[in-house]
C-alpha cells in the first residue's frame, strides 16, 4: 500500500452511466516515483505480530507519503513474509483520504489490495474536489485499470454531481496579460 495508492484511486472520478451502478474512467495515472516514497504512520500506539507478518495503528492514526494523507481510527497492515512490502492494508474508523491535488475521500472502511490495485471504499463512501462529488455504499477503485464502480446501497442510490468548468472564462482569463496568477494554496489535511 501506499499513500500514492489511496491517492491516485482519487483521481478516478469522472462521469459515465452504468446500469445500477456508476463507472468513471479517468487518465490519471499514477505517478512511478510516489510507490517509492517512504510512508509515514503516526497513531497512538502500534502493535506488531511477526508470525502473522501484521502491524496494527490504533488511534488517531496519519499515514504520510508525498504530500498526501490518510486519516483512521485504526489501520492494520499486512506485510509480505520479509516485511518489506505492504500487501493489504484495512483501514477503518472516521477514514480520509486527501491527495496532493486535494481531491478527498471519506469512508467508514477503507481496504487497499497491492496484488489486484485494488481499492475498496465502504461505508457512506464519498470522493469529491472541488464542489464535484460522487457518493456509495461502496466504491471500488481498480488502479492499474483506471476504472473505478460506484455501488449504493439497499437504502441510497449512487449519486453524483459534477459542475461544467467555465472555460471561455478560464481561457480568457489565462489569454490576459498581466500578473501570472499565484500559484494555488497547499490542500488543507
Amino acid at each position: 500500500m501506499s499513500i500514492a495508492v489511496l491517492a491516485a484511486m482519487l483521481g478516478a472520478v469522472a462521469p459515465a452511466a452504468g446500469q445500477g451502478e456508476k463507472r468513471q474512467t479517468t487518465p490519471s495515472p499514477r505517478p512511478r516515483e510516489d510507490r517509492s516514497q517512504p510512508v509515514t504512520v503516526d497513531a497512538d500506539r502500534m502493535e506488531r505480530f511477526g508470525k502473522e507478518s501484521l502491524v496494527i495503528f490504533i488511534g488517531n492514526v496519519i499515514a504520510r507519503q508525498n504530500s498526501s494523507v490518510q486519516y483512521a481510527d485504526r489501520m492494520e497492515v499486512y506485510l509480505d513474509e520479509k516485511g518489506d512490502r505492504i500487501l493489504r492494508a484495512v483501514s477503518t474508523g472516521n477514514v480520509r483520504i486527501v491527495t496532493r491535488d486535494c481531491k478527498t475521500g471519506t469512508a467508514k472502511r477503507a481496504e487497499y489490495h497491492d496484488l489486484e490495485q485494488r481499492i475498496v471504499l465502504t461505508g457512506n463512501a464519498r470522493v469529491w474536489q472541488d464542489d464535484n462529488v460522487v457518493t456509495g455504499e461502496t466504491i471500488t477503485i481498480f488502479l492499474s485499470q483506471d476504472h473505478s464502480i460506484v455501488q449504493g446501497g439497499k437504502q441510497e442510490r449512487v449519486k453524483a454531481i459534477f459542475y461544467p468548468k467555465d472555460e471561455a472564462r478560464d481561457g480568457a482569463a489565462a489569454a490576459a496579460p498581466g500578473p501570472a496568477k499565484k500559484p494555488s494554496a497547499p490542500c488543507e489535511h
